[in-house]
């Protein structure tokens, strides 16, 4: 469940950072706390 909540917000963030509404909002890093989220599992694997 919570591997799916993960992958919905994932989508959300890169949404709205492809749409500019990080970058009007100041929100940009996100997008950084998103990829440092997905670093240890691509490590694991």
């Amino acid at each position: 469940m919570l591997f799916a909540l993960f992958y919905v917000i994932a989508i959300a963030v890169l949404v709205l950072h492809f749409t500019g509404f990080l970058a009007r909002h100041n929100l940009e890093w996100l997008v950084l706390v998103l990829a440092a989220a997905v670093f240890p599992a691509v490590i694991y694997l």
